[in-house]
């Protein structure tokens, strides 16, 4: 059963744990002029990992999809998220994806949450820094240079999990490293003016309540990723309006 879980979040068995080549110097990361959107239809990108796609419940019940409905309750008409993440993704391997996806299309609202994979590999937090930075920038760019429209999410300590408690490590190391991960992204997106929303706590409270868990053992419920949508409609629906 541990190996299962371990496979479901963190697939890197064959080539995973050797790093790609980052970003190309050609990637989307320049901030160009976008229009107002006048058309009434909103447009959402969300970038990230297993978090992301919601591994292990419905894709209605993953955040991004959450976070749409929550927007439509509120006179938004959001289209279908534009999702390009995939569990097991660390930053590089999502820099990767971004390139391969070939998007030119701009993004009404951008969000961004990566890097459990590189915590959980034991990539450097140097290396983390650097490629979140690289994202971040990428992410702005799909924002059409306008950074109060891209939001980014904390990285939640999967060490609360049942699987957590039962790895290679204490929950308590894995608490130090996510913290150190997610100072490193708080510090690099509030220097850029970029949004932080902070889900790590609640993510912690799984430790003692089952029900923000899937039922790998592993990933959030829907009801944590309801959680984490109300703390980000708020701020998207500010600068939305």
């Amino acid at each position: 059963m541990k190996i299962l879980l371990s496979a479901i979040l963190f697939s890197f068995l064959s080539s995973g744990c050797t790093k790609q080549n980052p970003m190309p110097a050609d990637a989307p990361t320049n901030n160009p002029v976008v229009e107002k959107n006048t058309t009434g239809v909103f447009t959402y990108l969300a970038l990230g990992d297993s978090y992301t796609i919601g591994e292990s419940v419905q894709q209605n019940e993953s955040f991004p999809y959450q976070l749409k409905e929550l927007l439509v309750k509120n006179s938004f008409n959001v289209e279908t998220p534009k999702i390009i993440a995939k569990t097991g993704w660390t930053t590089d391997e999502l820099q990767n994806a971004i390139v391969q996806a070939k998007v030119t299309q701009k993004y009404d609202f951008v969000t961004l949450l990566i890097g459990v994979n590189n915590q959980y590999r034991g990539y450097s937090l140097d290396t983390y820094k650097k490629e979140f930075s690289e994202l971040l920038e990428t992410a702005i760019g799909f924002a059409g240079g306008k950074k109060a429209r891209v939001f980014v999410v904390s990285i939640p300590d999967w060490g609360a999990t049942p699987f957590g408690k039962n790895t290679f490590k204490s929950p308590e190391a894995i608490a130090k490293e996510i913290d150190e991960f997610n100072a490193a992204a708080e510090k690099i997106s509030n220097d850029a003016g970029v949004s932080f929303t902070n889900i790590t706590p609640y993510s912690r409270v799984a430790k003692n309540d089952p029900s923000l868990i899937a039922n790998d053992g592993l990933h959030p419920s829907g009801k944590m990723y309801a959680n984490w949508a109300s703390s980000l409609e708020p701020k998207i629906y500010s600068v939305l309006k």
